[in-house]
C-alpha cells in the first residue's frame, strides 16, 4: 500500500473519531438533561400526525360549498311544495252605486254593499309538473355533493402527497449532508498533509456541493411553506352553520412544523378502487363507459335532463287554459218607504282562450325542448371528457409503474454500487475526488427520484379512483382512499 493511501486513511479515521466524539458529547448532554428531554418527548407525543384521511376528512367537514349545497336543496324542496299549491284566492269588498248628492245608502235601489270571492285554477297538470320538476332539480344536489367530496379528496390528497414528498426530500438531503461535510473535512485533512493527491479544487468542489445542498434545502423549505398555505384553504379552521369558528385543539400548523411528525414515516398506499381483473390501463373502453354512467357527476346531469323534460311537459300545458271561478254577494238596504229590497248573488266562471299559439305557446314548447337537448349534450360531453381523462391518467400510471420497477431493480442499486466503488477507489488512491462527489450526488438524486415516482404513482391512483365512485355511495372519499397501508416496497 502506498504512503499517501495510509495518510488518507489515517486522516479519515481521525475525522471519523472527531465526528463520533461530537456525537458522544451530544449523548452526554442529553443524559445530563433528562427532564428537558422528557418534556420534549411529552410535547412531541401530544402533536397529532396529519394523516391523509385526516386532512381529507377535515377539508370535507369545513367546506362551505357543501353547506351551501344543502341550503339550496332545502330551498328547492320547499319551493316545490309552494309551487304545487293553488294560488291564493281573492276577496273583494265593494260599495257600489252610492249616490253622490246625498251619500244615502238606501236612496237608490242600485246602491249595494258587495262581497266577492274569486279563485284561479291552473289548467291541466301544471301544479303537479312544477312540483315534479323542482323535486328532480333538488335530487341532483346530493349527487353534486358527492362530486364535491370526491374533488376535495383529490385536491387535498395531492397537496398532502406533495407535502410528504417535500419533507421526505428534505430528510434525504439532510441525511446526505453529513456525508458531504465529512468528505470535505477528509479532503481538507488530506490536502493539509501534503502527502496524498488531493488537490485544492477538490476542497472547493466539496464546499460547492454543500452550498448547492443548502440551496436545494432553501427551495424545498419555500415549497413546503407554499403547500402549507394552500392546505390552509381547506383545513385551516372549523366551519359550521355558516360561521368560521376558532381553531380546535388540532393545530395543523404545529403538526406540519416538524418533518418527523407531519406524516407517516413511509408513504401511504392508496389502493385502486377498481374491482376488476384487468389493470387500470387495460380496462376495455365499453366497460369504462358503463362504470362512468354510474358516476354522480353523470347522474346529476341525468337528473337535470329529467327536470328539463318535465319542464317540456309543463310548457305543453300552456295549450290548456287556466280557469277562474268567482262568487259575489250584494246587500241592499230597504227603500226610503221601508220596503225590503232583495239582495243579489253573482256566480261566474272565467277561462283563457289560447287562440294565438304560434308566437306564445309554440315557441315556449320549442324553447323547453331545445334546452332539454342542450343538457343532454352536456351529459355526453362530460362522459367523453371523463373517459379521455381516465385514459390519460391510466397511461401515465402504466409508465410510472415501469419507471418505479426500473429504479427499484436496476438504477438505484447501480447508483449505490457506483458510489461505493468511487469511494473505495479514492480511498485506495486510485480514483478522483470529483468522481466520488458526482457519484454521491447521483445517488442522492436517484433516491429523490424514487420518492418522486412513488408520490406520483399514489397521486395518479387517487385521481383514477375519482372515476370509480358510485352514485349510491354517501361517502365517496372512503372508496377513493380505501384502506391505508404502509408502502414498504
Amino acid at each position: 500500500m502506498s504512503l499517501p493511501g495510509n495518510i488518507f486513511r489515517r486522516a479519515f479515521f481521525i475525522e471519523s473519531f472527531k465526528v463520533w466524539g461530537r456525537r458522544l458529547s451530544f449523548v452526554c448532554l442529553a443524559m445530563a438533561l433528562p427532564f428537558a428531554t422528557a418534556e420534549t418527548k411529552k410535547h412531541n407525543s401530544q402533536i397529532q400526525p396529519l394523516t391523509l384521511y385526516m386532512a381529507v376528512e377535515r377539508a370535507i367537514n369545513n367546506d362551505p360549498l357543501l353547506v351551501k349545497s344543502r341550503h339550496l336543496e332545502s330551498a328547492l324542496r320547499d319551493r316545490s311544495v309552494a309551487e304545487s299549491s293553488l294560488p291564493d284566492p281573492t276577496l273583494s269588498l265593494n260599495l257600489a252605486n252610492l249616490p253622490t248628492d246625498s251619500f244615502d245608502f238606501n236612496q237608490e235601489p242600485m246602491t249595494q254593499f258587495k262581497v266577492g270571492y274569486s279563485q284561479m285554477i291552473p289548467g291541466g297538470d301544471r301544479l303537479e309538473l312544477k312540483q315534479k320538476s323542482l323535486t328532480q332539480m333538488a335530487d341532483s344536489y346530493p349527487l353534486l355533493r358527492q362530486v364535491r367530496k370526491a374533488q376535495l379528496t383529490v385536491e387535498v390528497g395531492k397537496l398532502w402527497l406533495q407535502l410528504y414528498q417535500t419533507e421526505q426530500s428534505i430528510r434525504l438531503i439532510n441525511d446526505n449532508r453529513f456525508l458531504f461535510e465529512h468528505l470535505a473535512k477528509v479532503a481538507q485533512a488530506s490536502y493539509s498533509s501534503a502527502l496524498a493527491k488531493t488537490r485544492q479544487q477538490d476542497i472547493v468542489r466539496a464546499q460547492l456541493e454543500i452550498t448547492r445542498l443548502e440551496d436545494r434545502l432553501t427551495q424545498l423549505h419555500q415549497k413546503r411553506e407554499t403547500i402549507k398555505q394552500q392546505l390552509s384553504r381547506f383545513i385551516g379552521a372549523d366551519f359550521a352553520e355558516g360561521y368560521l369558528e376558532k381553531e380546535t385543539d388540532y393545530h395543523w400548523e404545529s403538526v406540519l412544523a416538524n418533518a418527523e411528525t407531519t406524516v407517516a414515516n413511509k408513504i401511504q398506499r392508496i389502493p385502486s378502487a377498481y374491482q376488476g381483473a384487468e389493470k387500470l390501463w387495460q380496462i376495455p373502453r365499453q366497460t369504462m363507459q358503463d362504470i362512468l354512467r354510474r358516476h354522480p357527476a353523470v347522474k346529476s346531469l341525468e337528473q337535470s335532463i329529467a327536470s328539463e323534460q318535465t319542464r317540456v311537459e309543463l310548457s305543453k300545458q300552456s295549450y290548456r287554459p287556466n280557469w277562474g271561478i268567482s262568487a259575489a254577494y250584494s246587500y241592499r238596504d230597504n227603500d226610503p218607504l221601508g220596503n225590503e229590497r232583495s239582495d243579489f248573488l253573482s256566480i261566474g266562471v272565467s277561462f283563457e282562450l289560447p287562440l294565438f299559439t304560434e308566437n306564445r305557446q309554440d315557441k315556449s314548447v320549442a324553447a323547453a325542448i331545445a334546452k332539454s337537448e342542450a343538457v343532454k349534450m352536456d351529459k355526453w360531453q362530460t362522459l367523453r371528457m371523463m373517459l379521455a381523462d381516465f385514459s390519460s391518467h391510466a397511461a401515465r400510471l402504466n409508465r410510472v409503474e415501469q419507471r418505479r420497477q426500473l429504479y427499484a431493480k436496476t438504477l438505484l442499486p447501480q447508483m449505490q454500487e457506483l458510489a461505493e466503488a468511487a469511494l473505495n477507489a479514492y480511498t485506495n488512491d486510485d480514483g478522483d475526488f470529483a468522481e466520488v462527489v458526482r457519484a454521491r450526488i447521483a445517488e442522492l438524486n436517484a433516491k429523490i427520484d424514487v420518492l418522486k415516482i412513488a408520490v406520483e404513482q399514489q397521486t395518479l391512483l387517487l385521481q383514477l379512483n375519482y372515476f370509480f365512485i358510485d352514485a349510491d355511495e354517501a361517502q365517496p372519499e372512503m372508496r377513493m382512499l380505501g384502506k391505508v397501508e404502509n408502502l414498504n416496497d
